[in-house]
């Protein structure tokens, strides 16, 4: 069996079927005040590493600012989204415990 790596770009969704992983990822890489996915939810826990920059994620009835060199998670059917602020470029790794995107859209 050859192993090959797959390449991303700085904004790029890799379900993890594609590549034999257990887990999908969404890179995010935005400086776009105000962006970010309207409410969802998925029947996993999404995690978010963020790189730099910062957002304001709203999970259930809480909202958290998230800046560079920390990590927050959603658990698994917890409504959340986030929203990028000012202050530098977003730059983040979303971690989906799943090999699939499954996404309940709320709003």
């Amino acid at each position: 069996m050859t192993i090959q790596p797959t390449d991303i770009g700085s904004d790029e969704n890799i379900e993890g079927y594609l590549i034999g992983s257990p887990v999908s990822l969404i890179r995010e890489f935005t400086a776009v005040p105000g962006s970010g996915p309207r409410l969802h939810r998925h029947p996993y826990v999404e995690t978010f590493l963020v790189h730099s920059g910062r957002a304001l994620f709203t999970l259930g009835d809480d909202q958290v600012v998230v800046e560079g060199g920390q990590v927050i998670a959603a658990p698994a059917l917890l409504a959340h989204r986030f929203e990028v602020l000012d202050g530098g470029t977003y730059n983040a790794t979303h971690i989906h415990a799943s090999d699939r995107f499954v996404t309940e859209w709320l709003e």
